[in-house]
C-alpha cells in the first residue's frame, strides 16, 4: 500500500512515517517505480509506534521496544524495564512540573497586574529575588 493508506491505517502523518524511515525504525519494501510500498506488518508496526510516542517513549526506547515487539522470543521483564524507567521519568517531570506551577502561581499571586512598572514576574525572570 501507498504511504496516505498507511497513514490513514496508522494514524500517523506521512512525514512521520518517512522519519521513521529514515532513522531506520521501519524499512518499507519498493516498488518497481521505487515508491514506498507498505505491507500490513509494516502499518501494524506504525500503529505500535504511534501508541508508544502517545505514552511518552522516546526513539531509542521506541527503537528497543520494537525490537522486543519483533522478537518472540522475548522476555516480558525486558519490556518490564524499560516501561518502568519511563515511569520513573514521567513521574519525575511531574514532580518538576508540581514546582514550577507552584511558583507561577506564587509569582502570579504576587504581581500587582496593575498599570505600574513593577512586577514579581519580571523581577523574577530578571534574576532578581520576588
Amino acid at each position: 500500500m501507498n504511504i496516505a493508506k498507511a497513514s490513514d491505517l496508522s494514524g500517523l502523518p506521512p512525514k512521520t512515517i518517512r522519519y521513521y524511515e529514515e532513522i531506520g525504525l521501519l524499512i518499507p519494501a519498493r516498488r518497481p517505480n521505487g515508491y514506498r510500498d507498505y505491507s500490513d506488518a509494516d502499518v501494524q508496526r506504525l500503529a505500535f509506534l504511534h501508541r508508544a510516542r502517545n505514552l511518552g517513549f522516546d526513539i531509542e526506547s521506541c527503537r528497543k521496544l520494537l525490537a522486543l515487539y519483533s522478537d518472540d522470543a522475548r522476555e516480558s521483564a525486558a519490556v518490564k524495564e524499560l516501561a518502568a524507567a519511563h515511569l520513573a521519568e514521567v513521574e519525575q517531570k511531574m514532580v518538576e512540573l508540581d514546582e514550577m506551577a507552584a511558583t507561577l502561581r506564587h509569582l502570579i499571586a504576587h504581581c500587582r497586574g496593575d498599570d505600574h512598572p513593577e512586577c514579581a514576574i519580571i523581577e523574577r525572570l530578571a534574576g532578581h529575588d520576588a
